[in-house]
């Protein structure tokens, strides 16, 4: 071999062996990061395989040698003591030293558009950046990839909340941080990995979802369509090749460019594929030690509502197997409401949708639904005001999870019912004080209910307020009723609160089929 190969053959190896000796930490861990309190925290990276590596933080060390394939972790002591500013020091071949590490307390923020939707998108944007001054306040965002292989880090760094940082990140993840940083008087740190438009199967491991006997018919249509978009994409080239042309002739000519074909493939890298989410976004945050997750999600899946039942507590159950943090609080945001305010009662997938995420408040321990059937904008998906969205999800980690004396987070729940005659009376549960429990909004009678007898033809219904909290309802149309419902459709007109300001949860008392009761 000539010499100058021989040299360039000596410096690929030792700049291989450079790069390859480099002991590498997950982007989770960073300058100005929020490690939670009072657990053990995971810290993982990558070296050498056999490379010792030591994890030193608030005055305790960690050693553990990298595996076969480059990996390893330490879990440090839990730290009990909130604040800081600390070091966390990274030592292998090389060393890494991180600096103003918090210990506070970490949410996850996800979901879709709603959960992603900006500072600078919400209401009174600019008052609220200009008084976002909270050092204690720390963010990260997660940026959106979607593939089916797992990824083991991401293109991230933590941030510093202020005025010149807080725009771009999530409006409900930086009010509910606030809240929290506000009231408890400690460090939060936010992880923002929302994706707009996303179908919640994309969140959970395509494995997984191909293995569940009632979730296996997700599974089964996206190998149609993975089927379909490779079958299709000779087809696919013939089109782009004929769009060209075209496209340059209408260039030469002065006139519009032709559209461009769509890609068959486009599909399989987006928020709907089962597990795309979950290998290229979740993945590389997995283990990063937090207190809970709230959640922004369901839009995407409401033509399919029935199935969100078994959906979305599979997928609130398998993000705590793999965190292996035990049953972490999980709080999420029923559906606002939206679209065409309709006079008349009807089927409504979004209010089945609804029904869904509150049927999983009943089926998972350690959870809960912040409901904002009042907060939304019938002529936009995405309200603005995420401000009380934000509050009402502060609510339930306040009370529940850090136990502040004198916070109400549950909205009044249906409970039962009983026949009387014409009539049916129903019960509630989370309201107290009898009548005095209820604050009907802008009139005193109830509105929103309707009712039907055993043809399931709901009509309009009068309500009235008992003196012992109970609701009665009827309809003259109905002589024999066999059930009622309240605030049953995409945009209900509705105006029960309870005396502390939150409003009934949407409900029916009748098991009736819904429009998506077969929807797969």
């Amino acid at each position: 071999m000539p010499r100058r190969c021989l040299m360039l053959a000596a410096v690929v190896v030792v700049t291989m062996t450079s790069v390859r000796g480099d002991v590498a930490i997950n982007n989770m861990f960073g300058d100005h990061m929020v490690l939670q309190q009072g657990i053990a925290n995971r810290v993982w990276g990558k070296a050498d395989p056999g490379e010792q590596v030591t994890v030193a933080f608030a005055g305790q060390s960690k050693k553990t040698v990298a595996a076969v394939d480059g990996s390893w972790e330490v879990k440090l002591d839990p730290v009990v003591e909130y604040g800081g500013p600390h070091t966390l020091a990274v030592k292998g071949k090389n060393d890494i030293v991180f600096h103003d590490v918090l210990v506070g307390e970490v949410w996850l923020c996800s979901g879709q558009s709603n959960m992603q939707w900006s500072v600078n998108q919400a209401n009174d944007a600019d008052l609220e950046k200009a008084a976002a001054t909270h050092p204690g306040i720390r963010f990260v965002s997660v940026p959106q990839v979607g593939t089916q292989e797992p990824q083991w880090n991401f293109k991230g760094a933590w941030q510093v909340c202020s005025p010149a940082t807080v725009g771009d990140f999530s409006a409900v993840g930086y009010f509910f941080g606030r809240q929290l940083h506000e009231t408890l008087g400690v460090p939060v740190g936010l992880i923002d990995n929302a994706w707009g438009g996303s179908a919640a199967e994309a969140w959970v491991r395509r494995d997984k979802i191909a293995a569940h006997p009632r979730l296996m018919p997700i599974h089964d249509r996206w190998v149609k369509i993975e089927q379909d978009a490779e079958t299709s994409r000779d087809e696919f080239a013939r089109k782009m090749a004929e769009w060209k042309k075209a496209a340059e002739t209408a260039k030469a000519e002065g006139k519009p460019e032709p559209k461009k074909p769509d890609d068959p493939a486009g599909k399989l890298k987006g928020n709907a594929r089962p597990g795309n989410i979950h290998a290229g976004v979740l993945t590389p945050s997995i283990g990063y030690g937090l207190r809970g997750v709230i959640w922004y999600q369901g839009e995407s899946n409401a033509s399919r509502a029935y199935q969100y039942r078994e959906l979305f507590p599979f997928l609130i159950s398998s993000w705590r197997e793999e965190w292996g943090l035990g049953d972490f609080p999980f709080y999420w945001v029923q559906l606002a409401d939206f679209k065409d305010e309709k006079p008349e009662p009807g089927e409504s997938d979004w209010a089945e949708l609804r029904e869904a995420q509150t049927m999983t408040m009943k089926a998972v321990p350690n959870t809960g639904e912040a409901v904002i059937i009042n907060l939304g904008e019938g002529k936009d998906i995405h309200p603005t005001n995420k401000q009380d969205v934000a509050k009402r999800l502060a609510r339930w980690a306040l009370a529940e999870t850090y136990h502040v004396p004198g916070i109400v987070c549950r909205s009044p729940m249906y409970a039962g019912m009983e026949r009387q005659g014409p009539k049916i009376v129903l019960t509630f549960d989370h309201v107290a004080g009898g009548r005095g429990g209820w604050r009907p909004f802008d009139v005193k009678e109830p509105i929103g209910f309707t009712i039907a007898g055993s043809d399931r033809r709901f009509v309009p219904a009068s309500a009235r307020i008992r003196d012992d909290g109970r609701i009665e309802v009827w309809s003259d149309a109905v002589a024999e009723p066999a059930a009622v419902r309240y605030a049953w459709a995409d945009n209900p007109v509705c105006n029960m609160y309870s005396s502390a300001g939150l409003p009934l949860t949407p409900f029916r008392t009748d098991d009736f089929p819904g429009a998506t009761a077969d929807a797969k």
